[in-house]
């Protein structure tokens, strides 16, 4: 079961590295397979995206009790009004800079293996919800059914939670586990900060 996580973890990464030639564009796909695919694949593909939301369940797992599901659910659900802000377009700055952002918090937040309070936790991912999801709903294609492709997105980032959560857990089983994962909140929080200086 844990190799299996690790494996679809892997799969995820690779995908998200993957050069933009190579994958289809959110146009493409809503056309070829529909609107929950190209909705689906949003934050599957974008490394941005998926680091961040792959950090909240890696968090939410470090933290423990009913922070698991909790703080998914709230940045899932604030994602969800980020992208009815973003399909309606009420302005909103700074977009990718609350997304770079996240990535480095949250990556900081898994290499210091520190036991947050639930609330300071779920206020910090709602914040950083509320940029992914404008970003989904603003770049969301013309040509989508809105609801299959927010439904998409929703579904894609559920998913990239619970991986997370996965890879969480693993540590906890094993003696090396925790530096792994210091190591590895390390290396996200280096990629939030060239996400904030421009270099990615």
């Amino acid at each position: 079961m844990q190799k299996r996580t690790i494996v679809i973890g892997l799969i995820f990464l690779i995908m998200a590295l993957m050069p933009s030639t190579v994958l289809a564009h959110d146009d493409s796909l809503v056309i070829q397979y529909g609107s929950f695919l190209g909705g689906f694949t949003h934050p599957v593909l974008g490394l941005d995206h998926l680091l961040a939301m792959l950090a909240v369940g890696i968090v939410s797992a470090q933290i423990g009790g009913k922070a698991i599901w909790t703080i998914p659910a709230t940045f899932v659900g604030v994602m969800a009004l980020g992208g009815v802000l973003g399909l309606i377009d009420i302005g909103l700055t700074a977009i990718e800079f609350g997304i770079a952002l996240s990535v480095l918090v949250l990556g900081v937040a898994i290499a210091a293996e520190r036991s947050l309070p639930i609330v300071v936790a779920m206020v910090a991912v709602a914040l950083f919800a509320i940029f992914h999801g404008y970003a989904h709903g603003a770049e969301m294609p013309a040509i989508a059914q809105p609801w299959l492709y927010a439904f998409g997105f929703l579904t894609g980032t559920a998913i990239i939670h619970l991986i997370g959560v996965l890879i969480g857990d693993i540590p906890k089983h094993y003696e090396v586990g925790p530096t792994v994962l210091r190591v590895l909140g390390g290396g996200i929080a280096v990629v939030g900060v060239l996400f904030l200086v421009g270099v990615l």
